[in-house]
């Protein structure tokens, strides 16, 4: 079947009526659906803070792990004139001293994993040789090897100390106290509060977990409200209904975009509710120090930041749902366009990036940059109006994109025999072909 444009008669009216009772219709059946329960609801709330958890637990046992193990070290050249250096390196449990070999022979076993690491003591030289018993180390070691690179920690830790204590010994020796030989120290002040701190790491961790939630909010309702009700032969008793095609599409609308937006405020509550508790007992005190707090205001910009968004991607899914004509096929025409949603957040992490007026007409990357700096307390308003302004307007942009592909039969009826791209070229060529003269 060619596409054909359906009239006006066809295409019907608007019916707020009908779209409240399809967009019910929607709901309960979403409600029935595992599938759509799950990624839409379940899966915002409870994966982050699983995948919080999980990433941060690992990390800690993996540390837990590299902390543990003894090294093994070998050791040449021992200074004479620092016993102490030796003694406190024989005592210390955290690294077992092998018999030393030469130096080509121990960089062999560093690569086969054999050794962890090779201290050498050297005599100083130069200028340095002037001071009696000084002398220098030079550690080998494979940075490649988790347990070589450790080792290599261990030693230089274990030297350094000895020589700041020696440095010390030797200064009080000639007269000199510490702030003498020191000459300058330096010293740190934070000047942002706790709740700066929070809001901080709640804005670069927020964002893109915001992004990918609303989309997954939306990919599968979309799929399933057309491609699904294709597959299952209920979409051509769902457009004999009285309900004109316009309403029935709306109320579809609504209903992808309300699951997405709902798994984005979903998603939201759950950083707010869940990243104090989970972050706080695995960094220890740095956990303890920053206020995790959301400001008030921040949660009516993100809930509109979240609704946007929604409302951006569950019209796009469906304009590439709507050639789609099994669930399966509606699920590889959409993924170009979820994982086209996600790559504008993955540079929005670079730092430095700031909020401006020219950025906040970038689709996508405006809402996130609204709800990221909302969720850190801080309120551009002019940024934010021109991007609430620009993602509605890109969102009727689209719809009504969408209301243009809704005058094909073809397309309504999912019996267009190709994809979105497919369908663009037959229009483009279509328009260019000449008309026969008369």
């Amino acid at each position: 079947m060619s596409s054909v444009p359906i009239t006006q008669r066809h295409r019907g009216r608007l019916n707020w009526r009908d779209v409240g009772v399809l967009y019910g219709r929607e709901l309960r059946a979403a409600l029935r659906e595992k599938t759509i329960v799950l990624n839409s609801l379940l899966i915002p709330v409870f994966l982050y803070p699983l995948l919080l958890w999980a990433g941060f637990s690992g990390f800690t046992y993996v540390m837990g792990q590299t902390e543990g193990f003894v090294c093994r070290a070998a050791i040449s050249g021992w200074p004479a004139a620092h016993p102490k250096l030796r003694l406190n390196l024989e005592h210390d449990d955290k690294v077992t001293l092998v018999e030393p070999a030469d130096h080509e022979r121990a960089k062999q076993q560093i690569k086969t994993g054999q050794l962890d690491a090779l201290l050498e003591f050297l005599p100083a030289s130069g200028a340095k040789a002037a001071l009696p018993g000084n002398f220098e180390a030079r550690i080998t070691y494979d940075s490649t090897r988790e347990r070589s690179e450790e080792a290599h920690k261990r030693l230089s830790g274990a030297v350094e100390r000895y020589r700041q204590d020696w440095v010390k010994r030797e200064g009080r020796k000639r007269g000199i106290d510490a702030a003498g030989w020191q000459g300058f120290v330096i010293s740190l002040q934070n000047v942002a509060s706790q709740k700066q701190m929070g809001a901080f790491i709640l804005g670069l961790i927020g964002p893109i977990m915001f992004v990918v939630m609303v989309a997954v909010g939306c990919f599968y309702p979309a799929v399933d409200c057309i491609a699904g009700e294709r597959e299952r032969n209920t979409w051509e008793t769902l457009m004999s209904t009285s309900a004109s095609r316009l309403s029935v599409v709306t109320a579809k609308y609504l209903y992808v975009a309300s699951l997405g937006g709902l798994a984005g405020i979903l998603n939201l509550l759950a950083i707010a509710v869940t990243l104090r508790p989970v972050l706080a007992p695995l960094l220890g005190r740095a956990g303890g120090i920053f206020d995790y707090t959301i400001s008030p205001g921040a949660l009516p910009v993100a809930a509109v930041g979240a609704l946007l968004l929604a409302g951006f991607v569950a019209v796009g899914m469906m304009i590439f749902a709507s050639f789609a004509r099994t669930f399966k096929e509606g699920q590889a025409m959409i993924t170009p366009f979820y994982m086209l949603t996600i790559v504008p957040v993955v540079f929005l992490e670079v730092p430095g990036i700031k909020f401006t007026l020219p950025l906040a007409c970038v689709p996508i990357a405006n809402v996130t940059m609204m709800v990221r700096e909302a969720l850190s307390g801080v309120f551009h308003w002019p940024q934010i109006i021109v991007a609430v302004a620009s993602s509605l307007l890109v969102i009727a942009l689209c719809l009504r994109f969408a209301t243009f592909l809704l005058q094909f039969e073809d397309v309504v009826l999912g019996s267009f025999n190709g994809s979105f791209n497919k369908f663009i070229q037959r229009r483009l060529h279509k328009n260019r072909r000449p008309q026969p003269s008369l």
